[in-house]
């Protein structure tokens, strides 16, 4: 669980960070955030494992019945943050796609380019790359 609410809290940071333009901060991060993320996956597939067996062992019965209230209150958490990473993650990344447009944008009229088949090249009349001696 403190996996996803630091993976959630990183990504907050993110987001406060990308509308500052901070992005040296953002990569800093990037290591942390891919560390719990590794951390989360290795403990949900305990649990996915875990359940899994005990579903094999009792078929017969319905997951809620295989486990006891505590547990069951902790799978509901589990649900509720993952909702927030992923609505968190949401926000994130329409900014992310916002900047990139934007970046895409300067570029292309900066450098301007042309279509050759399926690739975008640089035109061949992109003046402002001219070298002037």
């Amino acid at each position: 669980m403190n996996d996803l609410r630091d993976l959630i809290k990183i990504t907050e940071s993110d987001i406060t960070d990308i509308k500052e333009a901070k992005n040296d901060s953002q990569f800093d991060r990037l290591s942390l955030k891919e560390e719990k993320l590794k951390s989360f996956e290795q403990k949900k597939a305990i649990i996915d494992h875990e359940i899994s067996s005990l579903m094999t062992k009792y078929p017969e019965m319905d997951l809620p019945e295989l486990i006891n209230p505590e547990q069951h209150l902790q799978l509901e958490e589990l649900k509720v943050e993952l909702n927030n990473l992923r609505d968190v993650n949401k926000h994130y990344a329409r900014l992310v796609l916002v900047v990139s447009n934007l970046y895409n944008t300067f570029l292309e009229r900066v450098v301007p380019t042309e279509m050759q088949g399926y690739n975008k090249v640089a035109s061949k009349n992109a003046s402002i790359l001219e070298v002037r001696v």
